[in-house]
């Protein structure tokens, strides 16, 4: 599986604000985020590039995302849920679903101080609508 940070995660050996999985992906809460409700969605099986995924998982994986994305716009009453593709942090692809009012709230540079309370709160409140 890997030893990304990510696949500690995936193996439940690190915590994590998860909110949502399936065989194949997991989407959780970024503990870095640039706006409450940041959600990282990530293949289970560790691959280090996006682009390196095979056709048919990488559709798999946007569907996934959408699902989830429509959970945070729901839950943190967004205009928007952006998407970001960077790839450097860590040796594991994974997509950024970040809340967006306007476009500058998408900033990697501006990183939200939040609470282990607040993370739980808004992971409760975006899992509240994936349920139904």
């Amino acid at each position: 599986m890997g030893n990304s940070i990510f696949s500690k995660i995936i193996r439940r050996e690190i915590p994590a604000y998860i909110i949502h999985e399936d065989d194949k992906f997991i989407a959780f809460l970024d503990i870095n985020p640039v706006q409450l409700g940041h959600t990282l969605v990530i293949p289970k099986n560790q691959i280090d590039y996006i682009f390196d995924i095979n056709d048919e998982d990488l559709s798999s994986m946007m569907i996934f995302a959408k699902k989830v994305a429509r959970g945070i716009k729901l839950a943190v009453n967004c205009k928007r849920v952006g998407i970001a593709v960077l790839g450097f942090e860590v040796p594991h692809a994974h997509i950024h679903l970040v809340p967006l009012n306007q476009t500058s709230d998408m900033d990697f540079h501006n990183i939200q101080k939040v609470s282990h309370e607040q993370l739980i709160q808004i992971a409760t409140e975006i899992k509240k609508y994936l349920d139904e």
